[in-house]
């Protein structure tokens, strides 16, 4: 697959597309908290992916990685004014009851205010810590691979998720209006997931069938 994707191969590009675009577009949505623009990551992702086929390395396992730092770049740039969409979001009235024909539509309302709530307090982490957040918490990256898709150290991947860890648990914690409780251990071994409540109140969003 990588050899083939080095040479242009479109149907091999269309079935990398087939495979991983669910993926692409979850992470994105992750870290966009917006459907639309998660849409356009998505996009600006596969394109970039096809032009830059030659930096693919020829060997390897998955192309997730690669995707996914793709994926995480252009998702920085869409994020500019994210404080300014999180701050409208927030004042956002309940949304209308919807009609039991629009249940879809009711359920992307309500994962997205979900999420906006989720992301006042992912807002307050440092960009790099809700990236390796993101990589290893809900795309289930290994330490190598969150490493691969950001370009960095495995060390460095290591010690900002301890970091984004032990921040997003204090400030969780202060938002529930409770006291700091101990802190956790360290991800499972060649795992980056992690086990804390503070991490995996995220979780539930509804992920979008591609």
């Amino acid at each position: 697959m990588r050899a083939r994707i080095r040479a242009g191969d479109r149907e091999a590009f269309a079935a990398l597309y087939e495979e991983y675009a669910r993926t692409v577009y979850n992470h994105a949505f992750r870290l966009t908290g917006d459907w639309s623009a998660a849409e356009e990551v998505m996009s600006d992702t596969f394109l970039a992916a096809w032009r830059t086929r030659h930096q693919v390395e020829p060997e390897g396992d998955s192309l997730r990685p690669w995707l996914l730092g793709i994926a995480t770049n252009k998702a920085r740039n869409a994020n500019r004014g994210t404080g300014r969409r999180l701050a409208f979001l927030a004042r956002r009235p309940a949304p209308e009851p919807v009609a039991d024909i629009a249940d879809t539509t009711a359920g992307r309302i309500d994962d997205t205010r979900r999420l906006a709530a989720v992301q006042q307090v992912l807002g307050r982490l440092r960009r790099q810590e809700r990236e390796v957040l993101a990589l290893c918490v809900w795309s289930g990256l290994d330490y190598a691979q969150a490493a691969e898709a950001l370009g960095v150290p495995v060390g460095t991947v290591r010690s900002r998720l301890s970091r984004a860890r032990t921040r997003l648990r204090r400030l969780t914690e202060e938002q529930l209006g409770r006291a700091p409780g101990a802190s956790g251990g360290e991800p499972r071994s060649g795992r980056g997931e992690v086990e804390s409540r503070a991490a995996f109140v995220a979780l539930p969003i509804q992920e979008e069938a591609r």
